[in-house]
């Protein structure tokens, strides 16, 4: 059992990564991105393709893909994104969904069905790890990934505390007209916000890729994952995200002590109680605010 907390604490991390970009999608630029899995697997594939074609170190393919899909989410949110997002609130969900099956499918076609993995380029990274007293093993890539988690959350917290960009950021998200009355260029501030997505995602393909293996369809459960550790810990919440991905593998790697199959449907169920008590809290609160009303008002007379 205590195994089982401290793995499911590490996954959490990794959920967060995931999970960051699209939190961020959706708290500034106001719409999910359905093909956010992809994007992910995406930049997983551009480093195996460094590592394994061009024969780059994994550090120099991380650090040219990370930049790479920044460009990209800067292109997309500029020449797809703010063009659907313009014909109302449902387009973007069906753009982003043709997104995702298209690089599917391109993926697809460029690499096979083939699994592909970077833990073979790592080195003694992908296995190694401390044996703590109790019998409990903690992996040195499970703890680098979460303290590269709360590393990027501070860093984005940080930046949106204490930069320009990031008050722009801020006051696009609460209100886009009334920062633009203020100078803020709204559409340079959700281009910018779709680049911090984007790079983030690749970042998620790379651990994905070091602790797992990775095909072309792989995009899709990553994807219910990082909108999982999304709700439960708070839409636009940075912190919250974090939260919500540990609060996740927690439920997974519980689960799993019981079977493979209880893993995943044990995550299933965490969000699908923190949505229902959510809804009860939202209608209590709602019939308090009726019967203060009625309070005030008194009885009518009609």
């Amino acid at each position: 059992m205590l195994n089982a907390l401290v793995q499911g604490v590490l996954l959490g991390g990794y959920y967060a990564i995931v999970a960051a970009g699209l939190s961020l999608m959706f708290g500034v630029v106001r719409f999910i991105n359905l093909a956010h899995g992809d994007l992910l697997v995406l930049g997983a594939m551009l480093a195996l393709i460094a590592v394994e074609a061009l024969g780059w170190p994994v550090w120099l393919a991380v650090a040219t893909v990370i930049p790479l899909m920044a460009a990209l989410g800067w292109a997309l949110q500029r020449l797809m994104f703010e063009r659907a997002l313009a014909a109302g609130p449902l387009l973007p969900i069906l753009v982003t969904l043709g997104l995702g099956a298209t690089l599917q499918n391109g993926m697809f076609g460029l690499f096979g069905s083939n699994t592909r993995s970077l833990g073979a380029h790592i080195g003694d990274l992908s296995w190694s790890g401390w044996s703590l007293p109790g019998g409990l093993r903690v992996g040195t890539l499970p703890v680098l990934t979460f303290t590269l988690a709360i590393a990027v959350l501070g860093l984005m917290h940080l930046m949106l505390r204490r930069t320009p960009l990031g008050r722009a950021i801020r006051a696009t998200a609460q209100d886009p007209g009334a920062a633009e009355l203020s100078g803020v260029d709204a559409r340079r501030v959700h281009r910018a916000a779709a680049a911090i997505a984007f790079a983030l995602a690749a970042l998620g393909g790379v651990l994905l890729a070091m602790r797992a293996q990775v095909t072309p369809f792989a995009g899709p459960p990553q994807l219910i994952f990082a909108f999982e550790a999304v709700v439960i810990g708070g839409i636009g919440s940075l912190w919250g995200t974090l939260i919500g991905g540990i609060v996740l593998g927690l439920a997974q790697t519980l689960g799993g002590t019981i079977s493979a199959q209880v893993s995943l449907l044990a995550g299933h169920l965490v969000l699908l109680a923190v949505l229902g008590w959510r809804v009860l809290r939202d209608e209590a609160a709602a019939r308090g605010g009726w019967i203060a009303l009625m309070r005030v008002k008194g009885p009518s007379h009609d």
